[in-house]
């Protein structure tokens, strides 16, 4: 793995930490998320926390139990819960239960289209509503790991078991499996809809190039990758995992086959999250002491935005201008940039 950036005491970086607004959840937050410029801070447990532009915190009730999954665009948050519901919240802090599971089942993965539509899964089945139309159903052979629409046209991943099944809700054609041995979690579309890669169970991703179902192996990592975040041109793929944040190219039709990837902003901890910025080649990211960093993908440049405070970084967001940077730590110590 190349293009090293040395390592850089905390001390001697450029630093932004004074202009950080503090925000104290007080609890375990599992997601965060922007609604507009309102930063949306999803709890373990039954409520979001909102945080407007001026700091004013207000608190809205979403599950009757543990939150175990969301996605978001600008608009609203749909988040999965362990009481069997799918609900969406939207910028008008209107909570809106979507399905409830008819076996209580956990709802442990969503997905949102740009168009509207909503997924969601329960145990082995996934399940697709678009904004008009009916509900789809699809079962695959073990439970759902993740969900993800793809970037153009209706058609879903659901990754499981040895492999990803693509399905396309509106058609009655059989759904493609690409296959590759062991547990695949999360699951993503590169932004121009060549390229499918999965997070396993294992220190490793796995991808595919659609056109051809070519495999790639993204090996050498320590640690499992529980974030990844495309870079904003979709050329690049930045990931969690080690104790340098992981960039894989994405900008040649071959995808990172063959090649090396980057390693940015190199610490004595763990990289946890990782956010690349929605409009620059800027990513943010956190790490297992608590460090978070702003990070040039260009050059390496780092600029420091939170010193190590001991907890986990457990999410960070941008918001869609970019000009907002939302983090939370595992203990709900939480906090607000704007860039």
């Amino acid at each position: 793995m190349s293009d090293f950036n040395p390592l850089q005491e905390q001390e001697s970086i450029v630093s932004v930490t004074d202009r950080v607004r503090p925000v104290a959840i007080g609890a375990a937050v599992v997601a965060v998320h922007f609604l507009g410029d309102k930063a949306a801070f999803v709890g373990a447990e039954e409520n979001v926390t909102l945080v407007d532009g001026a700091g004013t915190v207000s608190s809205v009730a979403v599950h009757g139990g543990g939150i175990l999954c969301t996605a978001a665009d600008d608009n609203r948050i749909l988040m999965g819960g362990d009481d069997g519901k799918l609900v969406s919240l939207d910028r008008n802090g209107e909570v809106t239960t979507l399905a409830t599971d008819a076996k209580r089942r956990w709802i442990d993965n969503v997905a949102l289209h740009p168009d509207g539509a909503v997924a969601w899964s329960a145990g082995k089945t996934a399940f697709v509503r678009p904004p008009k139309g009916e509900e789809k159903f699809f079962e695959v052979p073990s439970t759902v790991g993740g969900l993800a629409f793809a970037p153009k046209g209706l058609r879903l991943a659901i990754a499981h078991y040895n492999g990803v099944t693509l399905w396309f809700p509106n058609m009655a054609a059989n759904a493609e499996v690409l296959e590759w041995a062991g547990s695949h979690l999360a699951v993503t579309f590169s932004p121009d809809n060549k390229f499918l890669v999965t997070a396993m169970h294992e220190p490793a991703l796995h991808g595919w190039r659609l056109a051809d179902g070519k495999h790639m192996r993204m090996t050498g990592y320590p640690a499992r990758v529980r974030s990844i975040s495309w870079s904003a041109g979709g050329k690049a793929l930045a990931t969690s995992g080690a104790d340098s944040v992981i960039v894989w190219p994405f900008g040649s039709k071959e995808g990172p086959m063959g090649k090396e990837p980057a390693m940015l902003a190199p610490l004595k901890a763990k990289v946890t999250m990782v956010a690349c910025h929605p409009k620059q080649d800027i990513l943010a990211c956190g790490y297992s002491d608590g460090t978070i960093l702003m990070v040039r993908m260009t050059d390496g440049a780092e600029i420091l935005v939170r010193a190590n405070k001991g907890e986990p970084v457990t999410a960070l967001a941008w918001n869609a201008k970019g000009t907002l940077l939302a983090f939370v730590a595992q203990d709900g110590d939480a906090g607000l940039l704007e860039i």
